[in-house]
């Protein structure tokens, strides 16, 4: 019994997926170039002695890059992971894990096989208990400091190649703006040198999967540090949105009332402190981001740049994009046409597909239109608004994989910027994970949209736990129906087998009364027909 709590237990906390895993930030780790920790279930590798995984070395692709990035060996990002570790676990069936001791998204329980399905809903079809509820984990999570994970404060070559470690702790929020701000900042090139044109989450086709996995690895966090594993994040339509509906006291903040770039004393978030923002000091001292404190988010909804974004994207715009049967085109950048990955994105016009780097529109109107923290690309993720506003876009890349059903051939096997290809694995994610992965619908993931989720589907959803429930336990189920019907034959046949011996016993008893009279048994037989 205490053995089943515990599976039970380690099956609920889950180790998620982000950064640096803590067990594989010593130099022994580094210089070993391998991070496989202990699964504490079994306190093997991976959770080899339960099957769980085991430590392999990791198998890079080395399809063709494009063009954007003209240099090799100069950033730590390139061929992730291999820099840092060349030898992960690589988790069998359902687990998933830096050290396999979680479950693949869509899946739970100890042994990771229960089917689940999740339902991301509106922030305004939300009850003011949820509404609260999810305000109130926010906070938890930026007070949370991460139990895994570490980030690093320097580069391989700054930590002397692995022999001088140099990492930091962080709460569970600031790790994910970390994450946001490392995936997307600039390469050192040493000097005053930095070259710009590069992003391993932005402006080419990894742009909608890594952050589909993104939002995946924030939700199963939040699940984690609260115990609610049916907790999801909402979104915010804001297609034809006049204003910034969520930038309220009650939601994600309200303007403040002396000074319009902060947000009001009534909302907790204007406590918060922004990390990852000032990039160009960093290019400038040639050092990373290290999470210390940078001042209280930055807010100015409506008073940006109207010539670069008029307004908000419209419904009409939305559906243009979805209209459009190429997830990536030429270039497969921000000068793609044609491309529904680009328009969305925000880089190509939404009314023609046609590239044009003097607007921004769809995805990047809601970062313009926010005019401050959530304005700049890599301390982006620092605004809570964020996580609703990708969240809507996720739900606009679903409407496009279900009405087009594309192949993962379709997404780019060759010839992307660097860090995008189909087969390329996303930085800095430890596990490891490809591309072309989260170029699938949500539904195998695990998760759904309320406004695009089909009554059937849901049906089938709700029936889906028991089904699987009697999936494992069908031996059981058999059996029992073998051993019931062989009782239910023995009872029958004892009770046939009693009433012949009576009926032969008693025949000499009735059968006088039949025969009485002939002609009165022929008289009954003729009236009673």
């Amino acid at each position: 019994m205490c053995l089943l709590a515990l599976g039970f237990l380690l099956g609920i906390l889950q180790p998620s997926s982000g950064q640096f895993p803590r067990a594989c930030a010593s130099s022994e780790s580094l210089l070993r170039k391998e991070c496989c920790p202990l699964w504490a279930g079994d306190g093997s590798p991976c959770g080899e002695l339960s099957g769980r995984g085991s430590c392999q070395e990791i198998l890079l692709s080395h399809a063709p890059l494009g063009p954007q990035f003209p240099f090799t060996g100069v950033d730590d990002r390139e061929d992730w992971p291999a820099v840092f570790y060349n030898r992960t676990c690589q988790c069998n069936s359902n687990f998933m894990g830096f050290n396999c001791g979680g479950c693949r998204f869509g899946f739970s329980g100890p042994n990771c096989a229960n089917r689940r399905m999740l339902m991301r809903r509106s922030i305004f079809q939300l009850s003011n208990r949820e509404k609260n509820k999810f305000l109130a984990y926010l906070n938890l999570a930026k007070h949370t400091p991460s139990q895994d994970y570490v980030i690093a404060s320097g580069t391989y070559a700054q930590m002397n190649n692995g022999s001088t470690p140099m990492f930091r702790n962080i709460n569970v929020y600031d790790l994910f703006v970390w994450m946001h701000y490392y995936v997307s900042h600039d390469t050192l090139l040493g000097g005053s040198s930095i070259w710009r044109d590069i992003d391993f989450a932005h402006e080419a086709p990894g742009f909608l999967p890594w952050h589909r996995l993104f939002l995946l690895l924030w939700e199963h966090e939040i699940q984690k540090i609260t115990g609610d594993e049916n907790f999801t994040i909402p979104y915010w339509d804001w297609r034809d949105a006049e204003g910034c509906d969520v930038c309220t006291d009650e939601l994600m903040g309200g303007r403040h009332p002396t000074n319009p770039q902060l947000l009001s004393p009534a909302s907790f978030f204007s406590s918060w402190q922004v990390i990852c923002s000032l990039s160009e000091e960093y290019n400038s001292r040639q050092a990373l981001c290290n999470a210390t404190n940078e001042g209280p988010i930055l807010r100015n909804p409506g008073n940006h740049d109207k010539a670069r974004t008029p307004r908000l994207p419209s419904s009409a715009e939305v559906e243009f994009c979805l209209t459009l049967t190429q997830y990536e085109s030429g270039s497969m950048d921000k000068l793609a046409n044609f491309s529904f990955r680009n328009t969305l994105e925000g880089f190509a016009n939404p009314q023609t597909g046609i590239a044009n780097m003097s607007q921004s529109s769809l995805h990047n109107a809601l970062h313009i239109y926010m005019n401050g923290s959530m304005s700049q690309v890599q301390g982006s993720a620092n605004d809570p608004i964020f996580i609703l506003h990708h969240a809507f876009v996720d739900s606009i890349f679903e409407q496009w994989l279900r009405r087009h059903r594309p192949l993962r051939e379709v997404y780019p096997a060759a010839n992307a910027p660097i860090g995008h290809n189909r087969e390329y694995y996303m930085v800095p994610f430890i596990p490891l994970y490809r591309n072309g992965e989260f170029f699938t619908p949500s539904r195998e993931l695990g998760y759904d949209y309320e406004y695009l989720a089909d009554p059937v589907d849901s049906f089938q959803d709700f029936l889906m736990p028991y089904l699987e429930q009697a999936r494992q336990i069908w031996q059981w189920l058999v059996g029992a129906a073998v051993v019931g019907g062989i009782i239910t034959a023995l009872i029958t046949g004892l009770i046939v087998l009693g009433c012949r011996k009576k009926r032969r016993g008693s025949t000499a008893e009735i059968q006088p009364l039949l025969m009485e009279s002939e002609d009165d048994h022929n008289v009954s037989y003729q009236s009673n027909l």
